[in-house]
């Protein structure tokens, strides 16, 4: 009895292709993921709010101290494109200099990227 030839299996082949590549970064993906990578976004940290009726706000001088909602100690928010993404709190990164930065202390829960409608 005379065999016929293995035909190829697609499903196989492309299986095969997946795991050939496995861990390597797709070549046609990787510039348009630099591309996303090197978009500039605005950060902010916000330290607190506070709300005041204009004609108070119309008074306000040099000096003037705004009482704001937050407490010394509490987290503050980290604030990316007008979105909460996390929180932290305020360190000293240099004293001399006298910058100050934040220490992440939690990522906000759903902060991961949204699928594009």
């Amino acid at each position: 009895m005379v065999e016929a030839p293995a035909l190829p299996n697609p499903a196989a082949s492309v299986e095969e292709k997946d795991v050939a590549h496995a861990g390597q970064p797709d070549p046609i993906a990787a510039p348009n993921l630099n591309t996303i990578l090197s978009i500039p976004v605005t950060v902010q940290v916000v330290l607190g709010s506070t709300s005041l009726p204009v004609a108070s706000l119309m008074k306000l001088a040099r000096g003037a101290v705004v009482s704001l909602d937050q407490r010394v100690g509490d987290p503050v928010d980290i604030v990316v494109n007008g979105k909460v993404v996390a929180r932290g709190e305020i360190v000293v990164v240099d004293e001399t200099s006298q910058r100050f930065g934040v220490s992440l202390l939690e990522i906000v829960a759903g902060a991961s990227l949204e699928r594009a409608a």
